[in-house]
């Protein structure tokens, strides 16, 4: 299946997205933050299909974060969450680098739909 990393500064959340997205064969990594993630991005040459990351965070959000790692790594799809409705319009203007939103809170059904139709787009790149 697809190698995912996570990156939400929420533990619970980093465990629940990650439980909610290994039921489904994934291989997940997580990050605590921006920055973290990026710095496993780097170390793995960007070998993820998915980053799945919440705006939110503190040291690096997951804008700038999104923003480095589409520059670095443009065959990597991008899945922003978020809780938070001026964050969610933040991301509005990053449609060519951003699969889509998740709007926080979500049932797990909810969360595995999106990685599923983020990865089916990018197989059908």
């Amino acid at each position: 299946m697809a190698r995912i990393l996570i990156a939400d500064d929420e533990e619970s959340m980093r465990l629940l997205v990650g439980r909610a997205i290994a039921m489904d064969g994934h291989d997940i990594t997580t990050a605590e933050d921006g920055a973290e993630a990026l710095e496993i991005l780097l170390r793995d040459d960007g070998s993820y299909d998915l980053l799945l990351t919440d705006i939110k965070m503190p040291v690096m959000d997951g804008i700038a974060l999104a923003l480095a790692a589409a520059r670095d790594f443009p065959q990597l799809t991008i899945l922003l969450m978020t809780g938070f409705a001026d964050q969610r319009e933040r991301a509005s203007g990053l449609d060519a680098i951003v699969h889509d939103v998740v709007t926080k809170p979500f049932a797990v059904a909810d969360i595995r739909a999106a990685v599923a139709d983020a990865l089916a787009t990018r197989r059908a790149a």
